[in-house]
């Protein structure tokens, strides 16, 4: 056959399909399914759904990032520390927390904070390496103020914290001395400061976790029954719980800001590495 009776042969073809093809009766709008073009294709939905939709998967992959959010990662951290745990001073174990704890420089850093029947524990715990590397113990019966509000700063600083905090004050009569305050490391605080976790929008369970008003709570009475049952000579009884600003004392806060962004104070997936 010949190329040019190929062609013909298969343009006739060509036209007897189209020919036998039904014609397509245009969709009743009655009966056609919500959310359906008239083609039959699902509608787009519209920018800002999409927006919003794309805001939230980008907001759930940073999520993913964190360590602590791998299955099974959060329980086995919980039964490390509860091992710790000295029953003749501490006590029974009676919540536990994921907190974000900020330092005298405004550094993030990831806790797990246990409340006890005497002591409230702050743990640095790697959920990469499953290992706790510092418990810090602060007796209850010692605790004698609990302030919480908003973050604020010096009039003079150049940095800015958005949301609310928590402050745990022990020795009220004892200020920070002046090596303290321009010393990054210092661990002398007569108080610790805490925020929310990043995760706390994750699910119901980590959302619980690291509500700061159930924690605030919590801790406001077991302090109280604490000094109830071992009260301290000299001191006064009972605690002091105010909500007003929380002021961090940090001017400049350079390596605060790099650290912060970049989540350096969490265990958080980096590409190949973890930090």
């Amino acid at each position: 056959m010949s190329g040019g009776e190929e062609g013909a042969f298969k343009a006739v073809e060509l036209g007897e399909q189209l020919q036998s093809t039904p014609q397509a009766t245009p969709p009743d709008p009655a009966t056609q399914p919500a959310g359906m073009t008239e083609s039959g294709s699902p509608s787009m939905p519209s920018s800002g759904a999409a927006g919003g939709r794309w805001v939230s998967a980008v907001d759930q992959f940073k999520l993913r990032k964190f360590f602590v959010l791998r299955p099974g990662t959060l329980e086995h951290a919980l039964e490390d520390i509860k091992v710790l745990v000295k029953q003749e001073e501490d006590g029974n174990v009676q919540s536990a927390w994921l907190m974000a704890e900020l330092d005298h420089w405004n550094n993030e850093l990831e806790r797990v904070v246990l409340i006890t029947d005497n002591t409230l524990l702050i743990c640095k715990y790697d959920f990469m390496m499953l290992n706790c590397e510092q418990i810090q113990r602060i007796p209850l019966n010692y605790v004698d103020r609990i302030v919480h509000g908003n973050f604020g700063f010096p009039p003079r600083s150049l940095l800015k914290r958005e949301g609310e905090g928590l402050r745990v004050y022990w020795d009220r009569t004892r200020e920070p001395t002046f090596s303290s305050r321009w010393n990054p490391f210092a661990k002398d605080y007569p108080f610790c400061t805490f925020t929310y976790h990043p995760v706390r929008s994750a699910d119901a369970k980590f959302a619980a976790l690291c509500e700061i008003h159930n924690f605030r709570e919590q801790l406001n009475q077991a302090a109280q029954r604490a000094h109830a049952k071992s009260p301290v000579p000299g001191k006064a009884n009972g605690v002091l719980v105010l909500n007003q600003p929380i002021i961090i004392d940090a001017y400049v806060g350079l390596m605060s800001f790099i650290g912060n962004q970049n989540k350096l104070g969490y265990c958080l997936a980096r590409g190949n590495i973890g930090f």
